[in-house]
C-alpha cells in the first residue's frame, strides 16, 4: 500500500484519529494561564520595579496638551521585549507582540488590544526623547536595583570594548584630517613632567598649550559620527565602539560609554572609572583589563586612586637583530641605565611627552663591539627612555604575576567577554540599528538593560527556588522530629 492508502485504512479502522479544525470555537481562558509558568518574562515581571519610569520622564510629557500619549512605561518595555530577544527590527518586534501571548502579557495588553504602530517608537525617539539622558537613567536605575538585591557590590571591576559594525556603506567615504582623540590625564602628566625637571635641576620647559594631534582618516558619508577601525584581528571598516565595565559579583553591567570605532580603549577609561564610583558608590579595590589599557596614565591613574590594576600582557615592539631595551638594567638608586657592556648611560633631560631621556657616551660607544646591535645613531649615541609614570607600570606588572592577579585576570573571560558574548550572540549586538552616536548610545545602554534585567531575574528566581527548597527540607525534617506540626496540603 501506498502511504496515502494506508492513512485512508487507517482513519476508516479508526486507528488514527483526523483532527478538526476548532480555531472559530470560544474559549474561556485568561491570559496569564498561556504564559508559562517558568517564562524569563514571568520571572523579569516579579523581580524587577519599571514604575521609576513614569517619574524619570515626567518633565517630558505635557500634561494640559495634545493626544493622550503613550505610557512610557509601556513604550520602554516593548523596546525590552525587544532587546531580550534579539529582535531587530523594531516593525518585526511590533508584530511578534501581536501575536505573542506571553508578550501582551508582560505588556499588560489584552488579547483584543491594538499593539502601538512602529512609528510611535520612532517618534519618541526623535521629538520626545532627543537630547535626554532617559536611557542612562534607566539603566543606572537597574543597577541600583541590582546592588539594593545584593547582586551588585563594586569591589572589582572589569572593562573592556567590542565593536559594532555601523549602519553604513564601507566604500562611501571621504579622506579628512581631524583631530585625534585626547587623553583625560594629560593635566596631570603635564604637573608631574614640571616636577620631574625640577628635580633633576632643569628648567621648565616653555609656557605651551598641548596641541591636538592631527590625522587623516576616512570619514564616511552616510554616518559620518562612526569610525573607521583599524586594528590586529579586528575587521576593517567603518564601527562604533561599546565600551563596557562588568562587576565581579554576577557579571552585571556598570557602565555603558560609546565612542567612534578609531578611539583607544584606555581614552574615556579614568573617566567612567569615577562616574561609576561617584554615581554608585563604589569602593573599587581591584579592576582587570585586557592589554589595551595597559598605559602609563591607566597605571598611574589607578595608583593614584589606590586601585590595584591587572593588566594584561602587552608585547612590546622589537627590530629583529638588536638589543632589546631590557638588556639595559636600571638602577635606581642612582638614576641611570646600565648597557650589556657595562658603561652608564646619564641622565639627560624629561621632554614633552614624559619621558626621561638617558644617553651614552659617544667615545665609549664609538669603539664597542655592540654598537651595530645597539644604535643606528650618527654621532654613536644610545638613548634609552623612561617615562616619569614607570613605576605605576611596573607595579601593575607585579599584580599580574602575583597569584591573586592571576586569579583576578581568569574571570576576565567569565564576566566581560562572556557578557560582550551573550549581547552579540542573543541581543543583536553586533551591528548599529541606527545611525549617529547618540542614537547607537541608545542602543546599547537599552541592551544592556535589558542583559541586566535577564541576569537580575535568572539570579533571584534560583535563588528563591534554592531558599523554597532548603524550607521543605528543614520542614520535613523538623515535622518527623515533632518539632513542628505537619503540614496539610
Amino acid at each position: 500500500q501506498s502511504p496515502r492508502q494506508l492513512r485512508g485504512l487507517l482513519i476508516q479502522w479508526g486507528m488514527l484519529k483526523k483532527k478538526e479544525a476548532h480555531q472559530e470555537e470560544l474559549e474561556m481562558v485568561t491570559l496569564s494561564s498561556l504564559v508559562p509558568s517558568d517564562h524569563l518574562l514571568r520571572k523579569i515581571d516579579a523581580v524587577i520595579d519599571f514604575s521609576f519610569i513614569h517619574d524619570r520622564v515626567a518633565h517630558l510629557y505635557c500634561a494640559d496638551n495634545g493626544r493622550p500619549a503613550l505610557d512610557p512605561v509601556l513604550l520602554f518595555k516593548m523596546l525590552f521585549v525587544g532587546y531580550l530577544f534579539g529582535i531587530r527590527s523594531e516593525r518585526q518586534l511590533m508584530r511578534e507582540i501581536e501575536v505573542n501571548v506571553a508578550y501582551r502579557w508582560f505588556l499588560q495588553l489584552r488579547l483584543t488590544d491594538k499593539v502601538p504602530d512602529a512609528s510611535t517608537i520612532s517618534q519618541n525617539r526623535r521629538r520626545r526623547f532627543n537630547d535626554s539622558d532617559i536611557c542612562q537613567e534607566i539603566f543606572d536605575e537597574i543597577v541600583e536595583q541590582g546592588i539594593r538585591a545584593g547582586l551588585v557590590d563594586g569591589t572589582v571591576l572589569y572593562s573592556d570594548s567590542t565593536h559594532l559594525k555601523a549602519n553604513a556603506n564601507k566604500n562611501r567615504f571621504d579622506r579628512q584630517v581631524v583631530e585625534k582623540s585626547r587623553a583625560d590625564y594629560l593635566a596631570a602628566l603635564d604637573a608631574d613632567i614640571a616636577q620631574d625637571r625640577a628635580d633633576h635641576g632643569k628648567k621648565p620647559l616653555r609656557e605651551k598649550a598641548r596641541q591636538s594631534v592631527a590625522k587623516e582618516t576616512k570619514i564616511n558619508r552616510t554616518d559620518p559620527e562612526s569610525g573607521y577601525m583599524v586594528r590586529d584581528g579586528k575587521p576593517k571598516g567603518f564601527f562604533y565602539l561599546d565600551h563596557r565595565t562588568v562587576d565581579s559579583a554576577h557579571a552585571l553591567i556598570t557602565d555603558i560609554h560609546v565612542t567612534p570605532g578609531n578611539v583607544h580603549d584606555s581614552m574615556p577609561y579614568l573617566s567612567r572609572l569615577d562616574r561609576q564610583r561617584a554615581r554608585f558608590g563604589f569602593d573599587v579595590r581591584a579592576v582587570g583589563l585586557d592589554a589595551g589599557y595597559f598605559t602609563a596614565g591607566i597605571a598611574k591613574g589607578l595608583e593614584d586612586r589606590e586601585i590595584e590594576g591587572v593588566i594584561g600582557y602587552r608585547r612590546p615592539t622589537h627590530r629583529k637583530g638588536y638589543l632589546r631595551k631590557k638588556d639595559f638594567e636600571y638602577l635606581p638608586g642612582i638614576d641611570v641605565y646600565r648597557c650589556p657592556q657595562g658603561e652608564i648611560l646619564n641622565y639627560s633631560t624629561t621632554n614633552r611627552s614624559g619621558y626621561r631621556e638617558y644617553k651614552s657616551s659617544p667615545r665609549v660607544c664609538k669603539t664597542c663591539p655592540l654598537r651595530d646591535a645597539c644604535t643606528q645613531s650618527r654621532n654613536h649615541t644610545k638613548v634609552v627612555t623612561r617615562h616619569v609614570w614607570q613605576d605605576s607600570l611596573e607595579k601593575i606588572t607585579a599584580n599580574r604575576l602575583s597569584p591573586w592577579g592571576k586569579r583576578i585576570y581568569e574571570r576576565r573571560k567569565e564576566t566581560v567577554e562572556r557578557s560582550f558574548a551573550d549581547a552579540k550572540q542573543l541581543h543583536g549586538h553586533r551591528y548599529a540599528r541606527l545611525r549617529g552616536l547618540a542614537k547607537v548610545r541608545e542602543q546599547c545602554l537599552l541592551a544592556a538593560t535589558a542583559q541586566n534585567m535577564k541576569k537580575i531575574a535568572l539570579i533571584l528566581t534560583r535563588k528563591g527556588a534554592f531558599c523554597d527548597m532548603l524550607l521543605w527540607i528543614v520542614s520535613n525534617w523538623a515535622r518527623k522530629h515533632g518539632i513542628l506540626p505537619a503540614f496539610t496540603e
